[in-house]
């Protein structure tokens, strides 16, 4: 993987194409033609290429198919690499890494696992296994529109419209991101200003879209529903990455029992 990506970054227009999406995240291919002097065609293949290197997401929101930005593969050179590369080298690789991670106003992370379908819905549903890597569970009966509470440690996190929203077992499952409450708030140590904050942002929503691919399961989570300048979707930047990073390691690193 890491050889597509340096293949892919090699390219001039497909870092030009990188860095529209980093500018604006979540184009159509007809609004990323339209800032380049190229064929249609040939920003298609630029793209095509991109998204095999993982260096892309693409989502489908209606009838338009939307690009994003996918920091994961930057953070997996970074982690391989950067021992290996001089000082100077190590910080255009930081650069580029911060640059496709610059927030946006949806979030959207690619990665792949050494895993079945199964089991990795059953690491992002089974308190067992969330507990291991998330220090968290959630109890629900995971009916769509049912009730979730979250549980981090002693703290049970409960509030109106914190629903399951979808739930088709080794496919896809989606639900409304948690209330900040008091608790929660004093327990992971947000100070009053940012509670304040963000107690009053409305729920946001967490989907998680499950593909078997080549003996792996390519994992997207997509995290939407922010307002402008929201505080959580700060929080979420290097939240998800570290917890996917995490979830990983748990799945291609454990015997499944």
């Amino acid at each position: 993987m890491d050889d597509e990506v340096f293949r892919a970054l090699a390219d001039p227009s497909r870092r030009r194409l990188l860095d529209l999406l980093n500018a604006r995240n979540g184009q159509t291919l007809r609004e990323l033609c339209a800032e380049l002097d190229m064929a249609r065609q040939s920003v298609s293949k630029h793209l095509a290429v991109l998204e095999s290197a993982n260096l892309i997401t693409t989502v489908w929101r209606g009838r338009e198919k939307l690009h994003h930005l996918n920091a994961e593969p930057i953070n997996a050179i970074a982690d391989r690499w950067i021992h290996q590369y001089d000082r100077r080298r190590v910080q255009l690789l930081a650069d580029l890494k911060t640059s496709l991670e610059t927030p946006m106003d949806d979030f959207v992370y690619t990665t792949y696992i050494r895993t079945t379908p199964e089991r990795l819905w059953q690491a992002l549903t089974d308190p067992a296994f969330t507990e291991q890597y998330w220090k968290l569970h959630h109890e629900t009966d995971w009916k769509p529109g049912s009730p979730m509470v979250w549980h981090q440690g002693d703290v049970a996190i409960d509030g109106p419209d914190q629903v399951v929203v979808e739930h088709t077992p080794y496919t896809r499952l989606s639900y409304k991101w948690h209330h900040i409450t008091r608790e929660f708030a004093d327990s992971v140590g947000l100070s009053d200003e940012v509670y304040e904050q963000t107690s009053r942002e409305p729920l946001s929503t967490a989907v998680f879209e499950l593909e078997p691919v080549d003996g792996q399961v390519k994992l997207t989570v997509t995290h939407t529903g922010f307002e402008p300048d929201s505080v959580i979707r700060t929080m979420i930047q290097d939240g998800w990455p570290a917890l996917l990073s995490d979830l990983k390691s748990l799945l291609e690193t454990t015997v499944p029992a």
